[in-house]
């Protein structure tokens, strides 16, 4: 296979790849009543609650439009809230209720799941091979795309 096949194959293999692994996780997460790209943004709480609106979407990489519509959904299902900064009304910060941090255990068991599943005979050596091709991978894509943000509707993965 010439140099011209293989960057062909390859591309078509991480659409294909990428395309399974949506629809794994929304199974997976479908039964938690967590969607798509949710689980970034409880992610990042997790780590520090109570960002604001344009805080989370640049630590996630999303816009803050994108951002908006997810919050209001989260805070529908009663993972979030928002509250208005004190220190500037037009701030608005959000945070977890406490069924946000309980979701923890549950969505990171699903993370493990989809792992497992994937890598299913893979040594420990592929799997970190693998990992930092695809670091690598998405480097260069980031640094392709406006400010490495990624264009409007799509996700993040959970370690952004």
């Amino acid at each position: 296979m010439d140099g011209e096949a293989a960057a062909e194959r390859v591309g078509w293999l991480l659409g294909k790849v990428c395309r399974l692994h949506h629809l794994r996780v929304h199974q997976l997460l479908g039964s938690l009543n967590v969607y798509r790209g949710q689980p970034q943004v409880l992610h990042a709480l997790w780590q520090e609650d109570g960002l604001s609106h344009s805080e989370l979407a640049a630590r996630i990489h999303i816009t803050p439009a994108t951002l908006s519509k997810m919050v209001h959904r989260m805070e529908k299902s009663g993972l979030l809230r928002t509250v208005s900064d004190p220190q500037d009304q037009r701030v608005s910060r959000i945070f977890l209720t406490e069924a946000g941090r309980a979701i923890k255990l549950d969505i990171d068991r699903v993370w493990h799941q989809l792992d497992d599943e994937a890598f299913a005979g893979f040594t420990p050596e592929q799997r970190e091979l693998l990992a930092s091709q695809l670091e690598s991978i998405a480097g260069n894509l980031a640094r392709c795309t406006r400010h490495g943000v990624e264009r409007e509707g799509s996700g993040a993965t959970p370690e952004t």
